[in-house]
Order: structure tokens, then sequence, then C-alpha cells
């Protein structure tokens, strides 16, 4: 067993209650690999903004989970190395899909885990949360839970239809459950094509597509049922269209990728929604990078020479969103 605080790591339990009470969400980044840990602690460091390092299920069967305990304390470690004195750093299973994953995590030094039992029938979904959350609460890991279901596919995470949460569901769910945050569905969805053409209309200027808003109505339904509890958004990269651009005019082929508008999750950033995690932007501004770099130098083959600017173009992604969209940034 390993506790996460000998790791040097926090739980979100006082950084969600200053995110709400203080009109900004946390930045949750996933990673997979160095380079993009390397530039989410140096983000984070630089502008002094809380994180929280996501790893997915699959990610942690690609990186290994010895070393992402150590991946974790280093992370710690290199934004001391920077001069941020007290690191504000979770490290936190994003989409958990069983007791035994969540398990696993806890005991190996995770400070947050996320189950989702999003697809499953009510009470089996309020089940299999409490009992997450039972085992988590004795070492002061926090959970979050999920209800509503997104739509898109994320490594082992797929839906073909979304499912707005029910805000009559949400209270009775939370009190049941004990969980410390809840993911809603309100119209943001994973991967990097967020919504079908037709789901959208098109810019008669750019030609771009132009995606449906978000479902604040339901985010307000459930904050008034719900005051002050702390609310998840998943889903929420925007798709950068200048990354977009740049994978397709360097080989790649992602007609009509399309996000979250940053302005709708600004707004949502200023309510009870105090954790937004972005995952496809990143990954996006990486193959960007290293698409450019194999072009123009098609006799490059040392990967620090694609990586490294695939790193720097997402330290600068990853700034981008803690100062101008999700307001973090000086608030740890």
């Amino acid at each position: 067993m390993v506790n996460y605080k000998d790791l040097g790591l926090v739980n979100t339990r006082e950084m969600f209650a200053k995110a709400i009470k203080g009109g900004y969400a946390i930045p949750a980044f996933n990673f997979n690999n160095m380079e993009q840990l390397q530039a989410i602690v140096k983000a984070a460091a630089e502008t002094k903004s809380p994180v929280i390092l996501q790893v997915s299920k699959g990610a942690r069967n690609y990186a290994n989970g010895t070393l992402l305990r150590y991946l974790a304390e280093g992370a710690v470690a290199y934004a001391k190395e920077l001069g941020w004195e007290k690191p504000q750093i979770v490290l936190h299973l994003d989409h958990g899909d069983s007791f035994e994953t969540c398990k696993s995590c806890i005991d190996s030094g995770f400070s947050s885990v996320m189950i989702d039992g999003s697809a499953l029938p009510y009470e089996e979904n309020i089940a299999l949360t409490k009992k997450v959350v039972d085992y988590a609460h004795q070492f002061d890991v926090t959970v979050e839970a999920e209800l509503g279901v997104l739509a898109g596919v994320e490594d082992e995470v797929a839906s073909e239809e979304s499912h707005y949460t029910k805000p009559e569901e949400v209270i009775d769910f939370s009190t049941r459950t004990g969980c410390d945050s809840l993911a809603i569905s309100i119209g943001t969805s994973h991967g990097a094509y967020k919504f079908k053409p037709e789901q959208c209309t098109r810019d008669p200027k750019t030609g771009r597509l132009v995606p449906p808003p978000l479902a604040f109505d339901v985010l307000d339904a459930v904050m008034e049922k719900l005051p002050g509890f702390p609310i998840v958004l998943h889903g929420s990269s925007s798709v950068p269209q200048e990354y977009v651009d740049m994978i397709n005019q360097y080989g790649g082929k992602l007609p009509d990728a399309v996000g979250i508008p940053e302005e709708q999750l600004r707004k949502a950033a200023k309510s009870a929604v105090c954790k937004i995690n972005i995952d496809s932007d990143s990954r996006l501004a990486f193959t960007a990078a290293v698409r450019k770099v194999l072009a123009e130098k098609p006799a490059e083959f040392d990967p620090r020479k694609y990586c490294g600017p695939a790193r720097d173009l997402m330290e600068e992604l990853y700034k981008h969103k803690i100062i101008n969209v999700l307001g973090s940034d000086g608030k740890a």
C-alpha cells in the first residue's frame, strides 16, 4: 500500500471548495507519456495553478502502474525544482470501470479516482459507486462519480449517444453514494469528433462547423438541487483548428474535427463546475508538432528532435487553458 501523501500529492477536496468559491475550474489534463507530464507540470508551476494529472485505464496499462507512481512523485519534485514551493498536484484515475481498478489505483498512490458506472442501471451505479467511496475514504482518497452518458470515444470509453443527466436524480445519487464530485452530461463529448456535421451549422465565412450550445439549463438545474457541490465536465477539449489544420497540412486526415467552444467552457468554469477534463487538445498539439518536424526534416530520427517541439506546443496549450479558459492561474 502506497499512500499518496507520501508522494507529495493532494486530493481534490480543498481545491474544489476553493474553486467553487472563487469562480474558476481546476484543469484536469490527461497524460500518457513523459513529454505530456513535463509540459503539464511546467505549465502549472509557472502559472501557479492547482492541477489534476489524469490517467485513464488505457494510459495506466500503457505507462505501467509502477512507473506511474514514480512519475507522480517525480512530478511533485520537478514542480518544487521549478520554484513551486507547495505544489497542489492530484493523481487521478479517469473513467475507472470497476471496483478492482479503483482499488488498485488507490493502493498504488492515486489521490483521487473516478468510478464510471454511468452505463449501468441507476441502482447498480449507486451500489458500485458507494463500494468505491467506502474503500477510498478510508485513505482520504476523493471519488468522482458520473450520472448521464457522454457520446464519443476515449480509450475504452465509447458511446454512440449522449444522455443528459437528470437533475431530479442528483440529490438521491450523491447522498446515497457519498461521492465527492459528480461528472454530468450537458452536451460535451469525448474525442476529436465531438459532434457529427448534421448536429452543427457551418460558418458561412470560414466553412467550419459550429457546434450546438451546451445545455446550461441542465447545469443550472443540477446546481439548484446541489448548491455548492463540485461538478465535473468530461470531454471538454476545444479541438483548436490551428492544430487540426497543421495536422492536415502535414499529411494527416482529420476532416470536420470539432470541439467545445472556449467561451462556453469559460462560462461553465465560473459556475459550480470546478473540474474540466481536457485530453484531445494535447493529443492534437503533440501530433501537429511531430508531423511538422517529420515533414520538414524527413531525415530526422532522434525522438528528442520531434518530441521536444511537441512538448513545447503542449505547454503553450496548457498555459492558455489555465489562464484564458479556466481562470485557475495564481490559485495555488
